[in-house]
């Protein structure tokens, strides 16, 4: 019987990424054979992948592959973030980017055409080889492929978000740097839309309405001409308690602090008629302004066009702005972006308490 020393288990971990335990465990049933080892942990692959197969895997890498004007971006997941720093496992996301690139599938933000992808090339039995060997459940979850006449990609936090960026008009290195740095914005300010205009008339709709009511039931924000007719009302009305009238009356002439010593009562008591008064309080001129002010920055928020562009020595320059001053030909078709585990239920871990628990 072969000794089964530290650094031969060592050795078949890093060409492997298994576990050690399950290194140790192959090479001594294989007498300290490393091919045979290797061999054990890949045959043992189906079975420990559909025990694996009900465990969470929320945490991995997204990786990127550009061939021309053609780029795919893949999220491939595992159980701990611990394997996603694994060498082994970042190179097999590599290859799952490279043959989804390859591939005729268009893949999609919600996992569409994994499947076929999986059939192809004998991808779905690397999977399974890589769970085995990992350790973990391994799971592709999603990818999705660009194309147009330039295109970039950003990968941010060592593969925690993967970026896109697809545009027609230009295709010079000057345009694939702009690219590359729109990208960059994508991954940190995270836009639904590119532009203002691709947001759905059903949506702006909700987004208004929502300022508006919004507005109303903070009603201390309401432009002072239209706040103190509220105040009239409550007053006449007997909406306030005499206290809450007595705080007003002493705190008026420094309106700003006023919110400070009014009662809940009482502000509860003008947002209900702020709210009753909707009609007419939207159609102030002094209102309505203020709400398309409120929703123009909520777009520059969520649309890429309109974003303040973050390297922007002006901190006012908008990333239109930035692409028309680079090559007003620039025009952006497409934005990907990935976040590993977004959307999905992550395992609460207490790693101290697992390895306690293999301690016995």
């Amino acid at each position: 019987m072969a000794n089964i020393t530290a650094a031969m288990v060592k050795e078949l971990r890093e060409s492997t990424g298994a576990g050690m335990m399950e290194c140790k465990k192959a090479l001594t049933e294989t007498d300290g054979d490393m091919e045979a080892a290797v061999e054990v942990l890949r045959k043992s692959g189906a079975a420990k992948a559909e025990k694996k197969a009900s465990r969470i895997a929320a945490e991995g890498i997204t990786r990127v592959a550009i061939n021309g004007n053609t780029a795919v971006v893949v999220e491939v997941n595992s159980e701990t973030d611990f394997v996603a720093k694994n060498e082994v496992f970042q190179n097999f996301v590599q290859s799952v980017a490279d043959q989804a690139l390859a591939s005729d599938l268009n893949g999609g933000k919600n996992g569409e055409d994994v499947e076929a992808l999986l059939s192809q090339n004998g991808l779905k039995d690397a999977l399974v080889e890589k769970t085995a060997t990992i350790g973990e459940k391994l799971s592709i979850r999603r990818f999705e492929k660009v194309s147009a006449e330039a295109v970039a990609s950003y990968i941010h936090a060592g593969g925690k978000i993967g970026v896109l960026v697809a545009a027609d008009g230009d295709a010079s290195d000057a345009t694939k740097e702009a690219l590359t740095n729109v990208a960059m914005q994508v991954a940190a300010m995270n836009p639904q839309y590119i532009d203002e205009k691709d947001i759905p008339a059903a949506e702006m709709d909700k987004m208004k309405e929502i300022t508006v009511d919004s507005s109303l039931n903070d009603p201390l924000t309401l432009p002072m001409p239209i706040l103190n007719k509220l105040i009239d009302r409550a007053k006449n009305e007997k909406k306030w308690s005499d206290e809450d009238i007595a705080v007003y009356e002493e705190k008026k002439s420094n309106m700003k602090f006023l919110g400070n010593f009014l009662s809940d009562a009482a502000k509860a008591a003008l947002a209900a008629l702020a709210m009753e008064d909707k009609a007419n309080i939207s159609a102030e001129k002094m209102f309505a302004g203020a709400v398309d002010g409120r929703v123009k920055k909520q777009i520059k928020e969520i649309c890429l066009l309109q974003q303040t562009y973050v390297k922007a020595e002006d901190g006012k320059q908008a990333v239109a702005q930035y692409l028309a001053s680079v090559n007003k030909a620039i025009v952006i078709k497409q934005i990907v972006r990935f976040e590993v585990g977004e959307g999905m239920e992550k395992k609460n871990e207490d790693f101290a308490a697992e390895v306690a628990a293999q301690l016995g």
